[in-house]
């Protein structure tokens, strides 16, 4: 079976392309579930994410496509969540989904994945920005909010790389993901971004076997076109590493499948 459960609409002001074009492409691309998972309204950086009001509007237009498509493919909902302390709303975190990504995109105020502000890393310690991101991870796991671990290295997207060993950097992020029974996707839309390369990479999703984390996949799609980017190549990786199965949700409950 065929998964994708970390996808954009045009809620977000930075996707293009009609939800039903997206569920149509997933159904010509044998995806059996595929996930809605928009930005979460929040109280920062607001014009890039759905807004507290459309809340309904998008549950609504999901649940509409579930009942056209229910034939076809399996549809859930979900929400992308930024971890960012005094700004997460209980509106979001209590919703009534299938599941909850958390993800880190800003340290601070600065949103290091964004192409305007990645002169910033040039005027940091560049071991200090990676040690800053997998902490806010850490935490954002030790909140036990969140179901999926959203492109887990992000921190690497422009290529900006540590002096200290990744690994090192990552461990304890990597066991409060454990400890809070989350699950990491394999995000293709890496390979899209100027580090060219899935999200996380081997050397992270190795330690998580070794965890005995488990997997989901993603395409992070902002376009019809990236709706199951790269899909047989994250597949690829996560048996070559020693994963057969992948997680999909229910109401927040996992179920396993294989891929």
């Amino acid at each position: 079976m065929r998964i994708d459960l970390h996808n954009h609409t045009t809620r977000c002001n930075h996707a293009k392309g009609s939800m039903q074009s997206y569920i149509e492409r997933a159904i010509e691309l044998g995806i059996d579930i595929y996930g809605f998972s928009e930005h979460a309204p929040m109280d920062f950086d607001e014009h890039y994410r759905l807004k507290f009001d459309e809340m309904m509007l998008y549950t609504n237009e999901v649940k509409e496509l579930q009942e056209k498509y229910k034939d076809d493919i399996k549809i859930l909902l979900g929400y992308e969540v930024d971890y960012l302390k005094g700004h997460l709303d209980q509106r979001v975190l209590t919703a009534n989904v299938d599941y909850l990504i958390g993800s880190v995109h800003f340290l601070g105020e600065w949103g290091f994945d964004h192409p305007d502000h990645k002169d910033e890393y040039k005027n940091r310690d560049i071991d200090q920005i990676w040690q800053e991101y997998f902490d806010n991870i850490e935490a954002m796991a030790k909140s036990n909010h969140f179901d999926i671990v959203g492109h887990l290295d992000l921190i690497k997207i422009f290529n900006f790389m540590p002096k200290k060993d990744i690994r090192l950097l990552a461990k304890n992020a990597l066991k409060a993901i454990k400890k809070s029974n989350m699950v990491i996707e394999l995000n293709t839309a890496g390979v899209r971004k100027p580090c060219k390369e899935i999200y996380p990479s081997p050397s992270l999703l190795e330690m998580a076997y070794e965890l005995n984390i488990p997997i989901t996949f993603s395409s992070d799609a902002h376009a019809i076109g990236q709706v199951g980017y790269k899909y047989d190549e994250a597949s690829t990786l996560a048996k070559n590493i020693g994963y057969r199965q992948a997680v999909t949700f229910n109401q927040r409950e996992k179920e396993m499948i294989t891929f």
